[in-house]
């Protein structure tokens, strides 16, 4: 991921995030870090990039046509991404970080004196982000957080790929309290359950930690967690039918737009899909002004069976895919005969956009850019894939036809559900009717079926 950050003071920056994790990061190429200076785009015979504002008031401005231009610099004639670090701005927060690392590249814009002219702002600026309800004497040390904070989601950057997945905030829960040796320290004892090499103890253990720190440390988020978790409980009572909202919701995807009873939207801020489930006619009319605007200009909405010509004539939606939902409940892992499986990088992308049917080589790269998509090797050589989607589902699978009928797919799903069960999670997929052959593989690793259906909506 290439980061380029407008700055008077190049220095500052460079000298800040040349070090520890991110200079690791830099010099294996998995970031790379571009400090352009504002002053060298000044046409001002004395590099003077400010000037007194119009309408009179104390302080200098910067003025438009040397952030322009370092901006065209970079982007060429590019829409590249751009966010101005300004107190003004939306607050920045995890759910924002992971948002930006989906991006190739990214502008970050550093003011100075009393702000920038509003003209290039609205010229070349997408995102305004505040880190803080106070006032710095630049931008610099603004944009070094955010550089920070999306550069560790970047896969590859951290050590322990799960690390950014388990930390604070995730899914609106605090990162439970960890201990290292030794065991006993100033007569504190590290807790009994670390020490016992059962990991489902253990798990159960950080999930109640967390809650109960959240509870006392930030209320407010505690609060959005109980909400996701009572209209999970309601949900689970038909878990085949409703386990992509629920597991939506304990992945920490999605937002709680309406909740009473059954009747459900969900909305999914990071890629800009919603998911519907309502009961009755009444509590579909109640949701229909709620999904927002972004959903209903360019993604997708998910409802249950009876209301997709309802919903896609609402949305002006035109296209649908008619899916059975697959879940995976059993309490023991999956045996994977083929053991050569691993996650694939960037250089994948060709590959699995020439074969994944329903996704363009930009969601390709987004996918594996987040670590989600995992190919299978026969003596070395690339032979099928499978991916989890940007909703939570399993799907993109895929296997050459010279190495089908020899338990690939079955190898790459069995992996692929294993590692979503070590993260807590419950695996799931979406089966396009007709589709038989998936059918018969879900049955074959243990899946339930829904018998009730969903529709995909998109335009």
């Amino acid at each position: 991921m290439k980061f380029h950050i407008l700055t008077l003071f190049p220095e500052m920056v460079q000298q800040g995030l040349a070090t520890s994790i991110l200079g690791r990061a830099a010099e294996k190429n998995l970031i790379s870090i571009d400090a352009v200076n504002i002053r060298d785009y000044t046409q001002d015979k004395h590099g003077k990039v400010d000037d007194y504002t119009y309408g009179g008031g104390a302080g200098m401005l910067m003025q438009a046509q040397p952030v322009y231009d370092a901006y065209r610099s970079v982007a060429g004639e590019k829409k590249i991404r751009c966010v101005y670090l300004t107190p003004q701005g939306e607050p920045f927060t995890q759910k924002k970080a992971k948002e930006l690392s989906g991006e190739e590249e990214l502008v970050l814009l550093c003011g100075h004196y009393e702000g920038i002219d509003e003209r290039v702002l609205e010229e070349v600026v997408t995102d305004y982000i505040s880190i803080g309800d106070y006032v710095l004497t630049g931008g610099e040390l603004a944009a070094m957080v955010v550089v920070d904070a999306v550069a560790r989601l970047v896969p590859g950057v951290l050590n322990n790929d799960e690390s950014a997945e388990t930390e604070s905030f995730h899914n609106d829960l605090l990162e439970y309290p960890q201990y290292s040796r030794p065991e006993d320290w100033h007569g504190k004892k590290v807790p009994e359950v670390l020490l016992s090499g059962n990991h489902k103890k253990i798990s159960a253990w950080r999930r109640e930690q967390s809650e109960r720190r959240t509870e006392e440390r930030r209320p407010d988020l505690y609060a959005k967690y109980q909400e996701k978790q009572r209209v999970i409980k309601k949900l689970s009572a038909k878990k085949r039918i409703f386990i992509h909202l629920m597991e939506t919701l304990s992945r920490g995807l999605g937002e709680v737009l309406y909740a009473e009873g059954k009747n459900v939207l969900i909305y999914l801020p990071e890629i800009g899909n919603a998911m519907l489930n309502a009961e009755d006619e009444e509590h579909l009319e109640k949701m229909l002004p709620l999904i927002p605007k972004a959903v209903s200009e360019h993604s997708i909405v998910t409802v249950t069976d009876r209301w997709n010509e309802r919903v896609s004539e609402i949305l002006g939606y035109h296209g649908s895919m008619l899916c059975s939902q697959a879940c995976y409940t059993r309490g023991e892992p999956l045996p994977v005969k083929h053991k050569d499986i691993r996650q694939l990088t960037v250089e994948e992308v060709p590959y699995v956009a020439e074969h994944y049917h329903l996704g363009d080589e930009i969601y390709v790269r987004e996918r594996i850019a987040a670590g989600d998509v995992f190919g299978i090797y026969i003596e070395g050589k690339l032979c099928g894939f499978i991916g989890c989607h940007n909703d939570g589902s399993m799907g993109m699978l895929y296997v050459e036809d010279a190495y089908r009928r020899q338990g690939l797919a079955a190898s790459l799903e069995g992996y692929l559900i294993n590692k979503q069960r070590e993260q807590g999670m419950i695996p799931y997929a979406h089966i396009v009717n007709g589709n038989e052959a998936s059918v018969q593989l879900q049955e074959r690793l243990g899946l339930n079926l829904s018998e009730a259906v969903i529709w995909w909506l998109y335009r």
